[in-house]
């Protein structure tokens, strides 16, 4: 029996959100409010059960993380984008064309929906990466299908059957399956297209889309770095980065990769930063506070990305506890890389585990140098409480976002946009320019009542006087 094409599966839903979505033009306010108000509600609705299939695919992913970092956190976007997106919709007055505006021509811009929109979610926040995005959609006018993560089938299943009680599928559908799907997916004529996921992978996502000129939204990664001041508190920035590394046992695209602290201060920040891991995860196997890694192939990866750095002689020390699991379990505790070799897997890859890398500087310029050469992160978080120091670090690295003195936060911005630059991302969502990325913005020019093209000489046949005036009109 031939298996059925996924391709074919996808256009037919996509086809019929089109014309839906031509049929019920313009769309109103109040029917946006209402479809991100069903979203509320059905995460509401359904959260622990969502949270229970999280747990199950992660093998033991604590419900708490689950309801702060993926219930709440599309809560906060959805909510955010309910509550201010019909101040966004207005039509925006812009000056007319001179000498025209003098006889009543005018102009404005327009935001219009552009009509069915993909998103392909990931494994590693499989709510956020979905309904985060979708905020901004809705909010714009748009429909949507969405593709999440096969890693994660549980909770794939539960969003595709809790969608459906929700909403008409030519509203808003899910789309199931592996590889093969979401190539299929990023394959189709979208009207525009998110995916969140690895830089190499948003490659693929691009040149597929391509291929119907589609705009794309990628929220991608990279080895998103924090530069440590002299001027910080140790202990404080030990402490906010080990809790920002241990969520999600750093399986997240802010995640800090690589910490570059001054040399001098090296041994002190290792030890704080051990201390505050320890007193957060005194043990790793069976503590229910620990995420696992997500299956065995990634528990494998971030294990030997550790192993081929200690073989190239990095040091290597350990926080968490070392009472590491198996592949069964899963849980690892906190790696901690110092100086690793330039060639080896954890400095040329983005960790995505419990691993984090130490670099040492003589210059704070040191640190930046190698930051833009390493390309430009989703995130890049600068401690110290010197504020020339701060502006230097921040005008000469370019970053999709920033947190000062923390590190993840500025992702929990709903009125300000989120996404990545260069490597690591085009486009974003949240806020006002969430909704500007799937508008489509159009300019709208209005006549007046009267032309004076003709009496002024300007239309054809064209006499003498005409080049004059223009070579008149040519000022500095």
């Amino acid at each position: 029996m031939t298996a059925p094409d996924p391709s074919a599966q996808i256009l037919a839903v996509l086809q019929a959100q089109r014309a839906a979505f031509q049929a019920a033009l313009p769309v109103p306010a109040d029917v946006r409010r209402q479809r991100l108000q069903r979203v509320i509600d059905l995460l509401v609705k359904h959260c622990d059960g969502l949270c229970a299939a999280m747990e199950a695919d992660f093998g033991g992913r604590p419900v708490l993380f689950s309801m702060m970092n993926d219930v709440l956190g599309s809560l906060g976007a959805l909510k955010a984008a309910r509550d201010h997106f019909e101040a966004w919709m207005p039509d925006q007055p812009r000056a007319s064309v001179a000498p025209f505006d003098q006889f009543g021509a005018t102009a404005f811009v327009k935001f219009q929906p552009k009509g069915v929109v993909g998103i392909i979610g990931t494994w590693n926040a499989p709510l956020f990466t979905l309904f985060a995005p979708l905020a901004s959609v809705f909010a714009a006018g748009n429909r949507a299908v969405l593709k999440p993560s096969e890693i994660v089938p549980r909770t794939a299943a539960l969003v595709a059957q809790v969608v459906a009680e929700a909403f008409d599928p030519t509203e808003l559908a899910v789309v199931q399956g592996g590889p093969e799907v979401a190539a299929a997916f990023s394959a189709q004529p979208w009207d525009h297209l998110v995916f969140t996921g690895s830089t190499a992978v948003g490659k693929q996502v691009m040149k597929a889309a391509a291929e119907h000129l589609v705009p794309v939204t990628l929220e991608l990664g990279g080895k998103s770095p924090v530069v440590v001041g002299r001027s910080a508190d140790l202990r404080v920035a030990a402490e906010r980065i080990a809790v920002g590394k241990g969520q999600n046992a750093g399986q997240l695209c802010v995640s800090p990769d690589v910490v570059w602290v001054a040399r001098e201060q090296a041994d002190a920040f290792v030890a704080a930063l051990r201390e505050v891991y320890d007193g957060l995860f005194p043990t790793t196997r069976d503590n229910p506070d620990v995420v696992p890694v997500v299956n065995e192939r990634h528990f494998a990866r971030v294990q030997g990305y550790v192993a081929d750095a200690r073989t190239r002689g990095a040091r290597v020390e350990t926080a968490g506890g070392a009472d590491a699991g198996d592949a069964g379990n899963r849980r690892l505790p906190l790696s901690i890389v110092v100086e690793p070799a330039a060639d080896s897997e954890i400095a040329r890859q983005e960790i995505f585990g419990p691993a984090i890398m130490l670099r040492l500087y003589d210059d704070v310029g040191q640190a930046i140098d190698a930051i833009n050469a390493d390309g430009r992160p989703l995130a890049l978080y600068y401690f110290g409480q010197d504020a020339a120091e701060q502006q230097h670090v921040l005008d000469q690295t370019l970053s999709g976002g920033v947190a000062v003195n923390d590190v993840l936060m500025h992702a929990a911005l709903h009125d300000a946009p989120f996404g990545g630059v260069g490597a690591s991302g085009m486009g974003h969502y949240h806020g006002r320019e969430g909704f500007l990325e799937f508008s489509h913005t159009r300019s709208v020019y209005q006549a007046g009542a009267h032309d004076p093209r003709r009496e002024w000489g300007m239309l054809p046949p064209y006499g003498p006087h005409l080049l004059p005036m223009m070579r008149a009109a040519v000022t500095p």
